[in-house]
């Protein structure tokens, strides 16, 4: 749902205003970012328990490369969840090498730069993606 419906709704209460504000930031982002063949763009989804990771060519609207927390190599995990995205940040990164993809744009979906999508982003760094 957009941000200008729950505003125009007044529905009410915390967990809303914070869901207006998601929305609002993700459309400020998403205005000046787009994934190209050359640069694609890596889309952070993040729900209260699991994390997903794309790399989206938006030219032609398909997705190169995903990791989630879910995937069969990550599902016995344990940690912190900060921990397992920082483990589905290297996935990503060696998944987007396999597929010949050095450099991606970032795309925090609206989601503050902080905890696991920090950590998200330094593993992917760390394993080689540039961004």
């Amino acid at each position: 749902m957009s941000a200008t419906l729950l505003k125009r709704r007044k529905s009410g209460g915390p967990a809303a205003q914070r869901h207006i504000g998601r929305a609002r930031r993700h459309f400020r982002v998403r205005k000046n970012l787009s994934g190209t063949a050359e640069r694609p763009r890596l889309v952070v989804t993040r729900s209260l328990r699991q994390i997903t990771v794309q790399v989206v060519d938006d030219t032609k609207g398909h997705t190169l490369v995903s990791a989630s927390s879910l995937d069969a190599s990550l599902r016995g995990a344990t940690g912190t969840k900060s921990e397992l995205a920082g483990k589905v940040g290297a996935l990503l990164a060696e998944r987007a090498r396999a597929a010949g993809i050095d450099r991606v744009v970032f795309d925090r979906s609206g989601n503050r730069y902080t905890g696991r999508i920090a950590a998200l982003a330094d593993a992917a760094r760390g394993a080689g993606l540039e961004f």
